[in-house]
This record gives structure tokens, sequence and C-alpha cells, in this order.
């Protein structure tokens, strides 16, 4: 089998396992839907623990360059880079096929903090910490954890609040706020 038949099959249960779920779907919906005999799954992914490894790792990847390259090329200073985190933020919120995060909804299933897929969840949401802190650092070193600790949690109640809808405009919110919290600062 070629790589673009592995790729095709990771698409589509990607796109499956974001919009309905991990447990919800099942290896027999991907193979339906990727068009393909289960053998040609199987023959790619040996478990559906595979396949989803693959796609937390995919997904990660993917959505990890691409936030930071929005964020990049939409601020020069650190101070402007630590708020357009917010406006890219926002952007994402209003694509068509946002589904809300994919590592919460990933833990939300797998709570177990020793279940791969709750460690996968771990690690992007510690990449994203670690993001910001950096972006922190050059700001003002010396408070670089505390403000850093702020500006995440502002992120990740955006993310939540536009997940669950209870805010449709969470990313403006969090940007006020991060405002105000980066006026203490440099």
């Amino acid at each position: 089998m070629n790589r673009s038949k592995k790729d095709h099959i990771l698409t589509v249960a990607s796109e499956l396992f974001y919009k309905n779920g991990i447990r919800a779907t099942g290896v027999d919906q991907v193979v339906a839907e990727s068009k393909i005999a289960k053998m040609t799954l199987y023959n790619h992914f040996p478990s559906k623990d595979d396949l989803v490894l693959a796609y937390l790792l995919r997904h990660d990847e993917r959505w990890r360059a691409w936030f930071e390259a929005a964020v990049a090329e939409s601020a020069g200073t650190p101070k402007e880079r630590l708020l357009a985190v917010y406006d890219v933020l926002g952007r994402w919120f209003e694509e068509p096929g946002f589904n809300g995060c994919a590592f919460l909804k990933t833990a939300s299933e797998y709570a177990d903090p020793s279940h791969p897929y709750y460690e996968a969840a771990h690690r992007y949401k510690s990449h994203l910490k670690t993001y910001l802190s950096d972006l922190a650092g050059r700001l003002d070193e010396a408070n670089r954890e505390a403000l850093a600790g702020g500006l995440y949690l502002l992120a990740e109640g955006a993310i939540a609040a536009r997940m669950l809808r209870t805010d449709p405009d969470a990313a403006r919110h969090a940007r006020a706020t991060a405002e105000l919290l980066l006026a203490r600062y440099r």
C-alpha cells in the first residue's frame, strides 16, 4: 500500500475522531468512510490505538505549526505576540470546522493520566504553556512563570468557553484580560 492511502485513512479517521470523539468512532466506521478494506487499515495501523495516537500526533504537529506561525506573522514584539495569541485563537474559533480542542476532548474521554491518549493531550497542553512561557520570558524574565501561567489559563479558558459555546466572544474577552495583565509588566 502506498503512503497516500495511509494519509487518506488518517485524514478520514482524524475528521471522525475530532467531530464525534474517539470512543464513539469505531474502526468499522473509519473503514466505511475511507472506502477501504479493513485489512488495508490494519496494514497501515495495526490497532485502533495506533490510529488514534497517529491522529493525536499529526493534529498536534499541524495545529502547533499553524498556531505558532500565525502568532509570529501577526506581531513583532513579545508583548504584541502574547496578545496575538488571543487574536489567532479567535480566528480558529470562527473556522467553519471548529469543534473545540481535540486534546481537551481526548483528556475528557480518557481521564486516566497513565493512558497514552491522555499523555498525548498532556504533552500538547504542556507545550502550549511552554510556548507562552518562552514569549513571556522575552518580555519579563523575572516574572516569566507567573505571567505565562495567567496567560495560559486565559487561553485555555477561552478555548473551553468557545468550545462549550458559553461565550461567543471568548477570544476577545481573554485578550482584553491579557491586556490588563500585561499592563503590569514592561
